[in-house]
């Protein structure tokens, strides 16, 4: 994938990177390109293509066309095909991983590891489909009150016809994959639009995709600019199904897409409640992964500790032990914090930080920034009037709000308009399975922090964190609907006649 040969395929030129459509790497029309700023030295880094609407027209007739012969193919084609593509993603696994390194500065060793996954993903995703879609349901019509055995009822899942697929930027390799995998494997097309922070990445992984030998038309990467292609790509009348994740731009979007499936992750403010029996070693390591691993820009971080006032000065004590071993600098040198994505997302977060400075907070480090790289901070004694207390930094900027009480510390977790995920520590089960009961998210995690993995598990939120479940048997399912072929059967009188 880095040879000449592939650098000319997908590179004009001028080199901009070229869109993917029918089966070819193509320039638009429109003449135009949109930059991409590399986070570290906040200079641009690469080009693509600004497409225009009227491309977006053309991808998503070839796509319709594709997918009338794909949803023919047998199932056994398509999981071969996924695991060639698999197996192709891993191979280039270096080259790709540059690419998250210098377009989102994702740390080099966490840039490796989202691009193997999302190959073992899609392996695993082309096994499940075959599973789930290779089974059928049969329903006899004496099972209801009334009906004698006249109606034998055969269910079988089909696909959808063209999946719209928005990755976040935070993941653009992995997070595209979980939603083309379970498209492709249900007989779907799918067309994807990259965000532009990691779009370059996720082209080459489309590139394995091509070199896998998929249907021209079948897959699609359209890059511009979503005031110009966004709306029209959302709203566009051959899309059937929109899996999204990111943040508010969701919700405008499940307001314009009218009546098809959608399935939106978008964003949480992922609550840490700390019991007084928690093993506070194991608390902290977790604080730390789970608060600070890529600089805290995951959906799924912790967002807020709220921890027993009992044990809070012990716990803030081993969490700034650990906060201070943490490397810090370029993602090049594999540092455990490195620039967030833009400049706009530095500027937000430190405004988060005045604002808890200006209303009390106690500063467990000093606050430090240069450019987009933001040294790793935790606030203690944080109040609910403190805007951080609510808002998702997606930073390394983690507030402590000290509870007197296991009801406190839910009551905060409910209030949030968010609800994606939530840990709680404790040694007694019966403790955590109550507490989880009444936290309103769409995951607890009990004495470990939160994720979204591992791929297969179920994944969904709550109130603004989304609709619909995501992980990849729920993917594959919502990604397909019922179709139901019933067979009358002759009167007894009829037969024997």
């Amino acid at each position: 994938m880095t040879g000449n040969a592939v650098f000319k395929a997908i590179v004009d030129e001028a080199e901009v990177y070229k869109y993917y459509s029918d089966g070819e790497w193509r320039k638009s029309s429109s003449g135009k390109s949109v930059p991409i700023i590399n986070p570290t030295t906040r200079k641009p880094q690469y080009k693509v293509q600004a497409c225009t609407q009227e491309e977006v027209n053309q991808v998503m007739e070839a796509a319709t066309s594709a997918q009338k012969s794909w949803a023919k193919t047998p199932l056994w084609k398509r999981a071969e095909l996924l695991h060639k593509a698999a197996a192709i993603l891993k191979e280039h696994k270096a080259p790709i991983a540059d690419f998250l390194v210098k377009e989102i500065a994702k740390p080099a060793k966490d840039a490796v590891t989202e691009v193997v996954r999302s190959g073992d993903l899609i392996s695993y995703t082309a096994e499940e489909g075959v599973r789930i879609l290779g089974e059928g349901k049969f329903l006899v019509s004496d099972s209801f009150p009334g009906n004698e055995r006249s109606k034998y009822c055969l269910t079988s899942k089909i696909p959808l016809g063209v999946v719209l697929a928005i990755p976040p930027f935070n993941y653009p390799v992995n997070l595209a994959v979980s939603k083309i995998a379970p498209a492709l494997i249900a007989g779907n097309a799918l067309v994807l639009k990259p965000p532009t922070q990691g779009a370059v990445a996720a082209l080459h992984m489309v590139h394995s995709f091509h070199l896998a030998g998929f249907p021209k038309g079948l897959i699609s990467c359209i890059t511009g600019k979503g005031s110009e292609i966004g709306d029209f790509l959302t709203m566009h009348p051959l899309v059937k199904c929109i899996s999204f994740t990111g943040g508010d731009t969701g919700a405008a979007i499940s307001k314009k897409a009218g009546m098809i499936p959608l399935q939106m992750e978008l964003g949480g403010k992922d609550a840490c409640i700390v019991l007084e029996d928690a093993d506070l070693d194991l608390v902290a390591a977790n604080i730390i992964k789970g608060g600070f691993s890529y600089s805290g820009q995951r959906c799924t971080a912790v967002k807020v500790v709220l921890v027993m006032v009992s044990v809070a000065d012990a716990l803030v004590e081993k969490v700034n032990t650990k906060v201070e071993k943490l490397t810090v600098g370029p993602p090049e040198e594999d540092c455990d914090i490195t620039p967030v994505v833009s400049e706009s997302s530095a500027n937000f977060i430190e405004g988060l930080v005045v604002d808890a400075k200006q209303k009390g907070a106690t500063f467990c480090q000093e606050y430090k920034r240069e450019g987009n790289l933001i040294w790793p901070l935790l606030l203690d004694h944080v109040r609910p009037d403190m805007r951080i207390a609510w808002e998702e930094p997606f930073g390394p900027v983690l507030p402590v709000i000290r509870i007197n009480s296991v009801e406190e510390g839910i009551h905060h977790c409910n209030a949030s308009n968010f609800g994606l995920q939530g840990c709680v520590f404790t040694r007694d089960i019966n403790k955590a399975i109550m507490i989880s009961d009444a936290m309103e998210t769409g995951t607890v995690q009990i004495n470990s922090a939160p994720a979204r993995g591992p791929d297969h598990f179920p994944f969904q939120g709550l109130k603004d964190s989304g609709i619909g479940s995501q992980g990849i048997t729920n993917s594959i399912n919502m990604m397909t609907k019922i179709k139901s072929t019933v067979i009358n059967l002759p009167s007894p009188s009829y037969t024997m006649g």
